[in-house]
C-alpha cells in the first residue's frame, strides 16, 4: 500500500504538505540516493506508484487543471493492451503510475515522460531514479513544446544517475497516456503546419485539447507503434474540428479499438471514460467495440476494475470478434453510414428485452383478484350489518350500496 502523507512529509523533512515539492527537488540534487534509501526502509515494493494516493488528495485540480490519477487496474488494463516495448512515452506522465506499470514487465525498455507541472516533476523524477530506470523526461508543454528544461536518467549499480541536460527526441515503440479531458488550450495557428498535425486538417477545439494530445503522441510513434489513451465519451462523437481529426483517424486506419469503461473509476472524477487504441500505421480500418461498463466491483469511494473483468477485455481485443451486448467489430462501411460517430451504443446494442406477456395469465389473474375483492366485500358488508343493525339509516345506505355491489357484479 502507499505511503502515508505523514510518512513522506517526515522522509522528505518538511511539516507543511506546500513545502514538499520544492525540498524533495532539493533533496534529488543534493542526496538522492540518501533519500531514495529512506524510503525503501519504509516500503520497497517498488511495482506501483507510492505517490499516487498522497497526490490526488493534495495536488489534483479536477475543476481548473483537469488532473486525474489513474487507478492501478486501469494501468494494469493499458499495459496488458500494450504488450511488450522497448521503448514507451507517456506524454502525461504526472507522478508516473502509468510508466511504472508499463516499467513492471518491461524493465529494460527506455522510459519517456512529459510533464509540465513543476509541483509534480520532483515526485515524477523520484520514481524514476529509485526504480534505477533509464529514462528521459522532458519538461514542458507537451502540446506547445514550451520547454523548462529536460532531464537523463541512466541505470547505475543501484538507482538512476539524475542529469539536466538538452534530449534528442527518438520516436517510440508504445504509447501509454491518460490527459487531462478537455482542457482547455490556445494553439497558435502556425501548428497546423507542424506534421502531428497537419495530415488531420484541424487543430484540436481550444475548449478542448483531447485530441491534440492523441495527435502528438502518436507522432511521436515508430511506424510500427501502438498506444492507448484514455479519454472522455465526448472524443467519440463530438462534432466541428473533433469530427474531421476523428474521421481523418479512421480513414488512416489507425484507431484499433474503442473499450467503454465502467463510471467512477477515478477517485474525484465521475466522467464517463473510454480507452482509444490506435495505431501509427495500418491498413485496416475495422474498429473493435468494447462495452465493458458493467463489469466492476462497486468501491467506496470509487469503482474497482476486476482481475476476471480486465482479462475478459483483453481476450476480445485479441479475438476482435462479435459477442452479444459486449463487442462488435465494426466496417469502415458500417462506420461511414454512421457519418464517423463512434459512440458505443451504435454498435453494441446492450438492451436487454423485458420477457413476452403473458394475456391469457393476466386475464385469469385479474379475474382472481376481482373475485377476491368482491368475497372480501360481501364479507365487510355482513360485518357492518351486525354492527350498525340498530341505524335504519345507515342500513338503508348500507342496502343500496349492496343492490349496486351486486349489479357491478352482474356487469
Amino acid at each position: 500500500m502507499a505511503l502515508t502523507k505523514e510518512i513522506i512529509n517526515e522522509i522528505i523533512g518538511t511539516q507543511e504538505d506546500f513545502e514538499v515539492p520544492m525540498k524533495l527537488m532539493e533533496r534529488l540534487e543534493k542526496d538522492p540516493n540518501e533519500l531514495f534509501e529512506e524510503f525503501l526502509k519504509h516500503e520497497d515494493d517498488l511495482s506501483f506508484d507510492w505517490f499516487a494516493d498522497y497526490f490526488q488528495e493534495k495536488y489534483a485540480d479536477r475543476k481548473d487543471k483537469k488532473q486525474d490519477f489513474t487507478p492501478k487496474q486501469i494501468g494494469k488494463l493499458m499495459n496488458e493492451i500494450l504488450g511488450s516495448t522497448a521503448s514507451n512515452l507517456d506524454l502525461c506522465a504526472g507522478t508516473g503510475s502509468l510508466t511504472i506499470e508499463r516499467w513492471n514487465s518491461n524493465k529494460d525498455a527506455v522510459f519517456v515522460c512529459e510533464e509540465w507541472s513543476s509541483e509534480v516533476m520532483p515526485f515524477l523524477l523520484f520514481n524514476l531514479a529509485i526504480r534505477n530506470m533509464h529514462a528521459i523526461v522532458f519538461f514542458g508543454d507537451s502540446l506547445t513544446r514550451e520547454s523548462k528544461g529536460s532531464y537523463s536518467l541512466t541505470p547505475s549499480d543501484r538507482f538512476s544517475i539524475i542529469v539536466k541536460k538538452p534530449i534528442e527526441e527518438k520516436a517510440v515503440e508504445t504509447a501509454i497516456m491518460n490527459p487531462p479531458y478537455s482542457l482547455k488550450w490556445s494553439p497558435k495557428t502556425d501548428l497546423i503546419d507542424e506534421m502531428r498535425f497537419k495530415p488531420y486538417r484541424k487543430l484540436a477545439p481550444k475548449a478542448k485539447a483531447d485530441y491534440a494530445f492523441v495527435l502528438t503522441a502518436l507522432d511521436k510513434l515508430q511506424e510500427s507503434g501502438r498506444m492507448a489513451v484514455v479519454l472522455p465519451h465526448g472524443i467519440l462523437f463530438r462534432n466541428g474540428a473533433e469530427e474531421v481529426i476523428r474521421r481523418k483517424l479512421l480513414e488512416f486506419g489507425q484507431i484499433e479499438a474503442i473499450v467503454g469503461l465502467p463510471h467512477n473509476l477515478f477517485l474525484n472524477n465521475a466522467i464517463p471514460t473510454v480507452i482509444m487504441v490506435l495505431s501509427k500505421k495500418s491498413d485496416n480500418k475495422n474498429v473493435l467495440f468494447i462495452d465493458a461498463s458493467k463489469g466492476f466491483e462497486k468501491g467506496k469511494k470509487q469503482n474497482i476494475l476486476r482481475d476476471k473483468d480486465i482479462e475478459h477485455i483483453i481476450d476480445t481485443l485479441h479475438r476482435r470478434n462479435d459477442e452479444e451486448r459486449y463487442s462488435h467489430l465494426a466496417t469502415f462501411d458500417e462506420i461511414k453510414e454512421n457519418d464517423f460517430n463512434l459512440n458505443i451504443p451504435r454498435y453494441v446494442d446492450t438492451f436487454i428485452p423485458e420477457p413476452p406477456v403473458d394475456l391469457k395469465k393476466v386475464i385469469v389473474d385479474l379475474h382472481k383478484v376481482s373475485v377476491e375483492m368482491h368475497e372480501n366485500t360481501k364479507e365487510l358488508v355482513g360485518m357492518l350489518k351486525e354492527l350498525y343493525s340498530d341505524d335504519d339509516d345507515f342500513m338503508e345506505d348500507l342496502e343500496r350500496l349492496i343492490k349496486e355491489l351486486e349489479d357491478e357484479g352482474k356487469e
